[in-house]
């Protein structure tokens, strides 16, 4: 079976829990767009009605728009019942980096009003520690954009800036850079979170610490659901059916 596969299990598992009603989060990138396809099904199908979507990218609010999902905004709905989104990375305690898509900055927002952030992902995302795999994007302003560098290399980070196809600099949907960095293993990637949070001239950066609440993983293995407890330090983890 080959990733896609996986990706697409652990999407129809996630979109199984999106209920009638329900405002629901739309993710960005290659396994959440699964997740928009089985919703846009179930809408078809009829066993799932009245849900409104609020995608996390101006690339997935089209795809939902050719699906005929019914969309809005955080400005009219500024609270969201369940989002569905991706990984680049996730480790059994639900800490995630994300942004490899490069629309981190409106997948946090949507991922701060969410009441249960649901990560979809396969087996090849997980890891023990945060930064063995994935490099954490870091969106900077254009303005003194190198300033950035410098810091984030004292903070030991490895930085190149996300460039495109034809080598010119990558811009995000809000006009800024992103800045790739490779930490590697993160022992303590709250700490290096903090640092950035209070960085001015970082817009948002790619750690996703206590936002996620379950996660659908989905490899040779058959398809883990873990779960977190606001109030536990690791992921409770039961099998499902594949």
């Amino acid at each position: 079976m080959d990733v896609a596969q996986f990706k697409r299990q652990a999407a129809e598992q996630a979109v199984i829990l999106v209920e009638s009603g329900m405002i629901v989060g739309l993710g960005h990138g290659s396994t959440a767009q699964y997740a928009v396809q089985g919703i846009a099904r179930r809408l078809r199908e009829g066993s799932l009605t009245d849900i409104v979507g609020i995608p996390c990218s101006r690339e997935v609010e089209d795809l939902a728009r050719q699906l005929e999902i019914p969309l809005s905004t955080l400005e009219v709905h500024p609270s969201i019942d369940l989002t569905i989104d991706g990984a680049d990375e996730v480790t059994p305690a639900l800490e995630l980096i994300k942004g490899g898509g490069g629309a981190l900055l409106r997948e946090k927002i949507v991922a701060q009003v969410t009441h249960r952030e649901i990560i979809i992902a396969d087996g090849s995302k997980v890891s023990s520690l945060l930064g063995m795999r994935a490099p954490v994007p870091v969106e900077v302003l254009t303005f003194g954009w190198t300033t950035q560098v410098s810091f984030l290399r004292e903070l030991g980070a490895v930085v190149e800036q996300r460039k495109t196809p034809d080598g010119s600099p990558l811009l995000t949907e809000c006009g800024n850079y992103i800045l790739d960095c490779r930490f590697g293993p993160l022992q303590k990637p709250a700490a290096i979170a903090n640092l950035m949070d209070n960085r001015a001239g970082i817009v948002v950066h790619g750690l996703f610490l206590d936002l996620a609440d379950e996660a659908f993983i989905a490899g040779e293995d058959g398809i883990r659901h873990w779960r977190k407890e606001q109030k536990d330090d690791e992921a409770e983890e039961s099998p499902v059916r594949s």
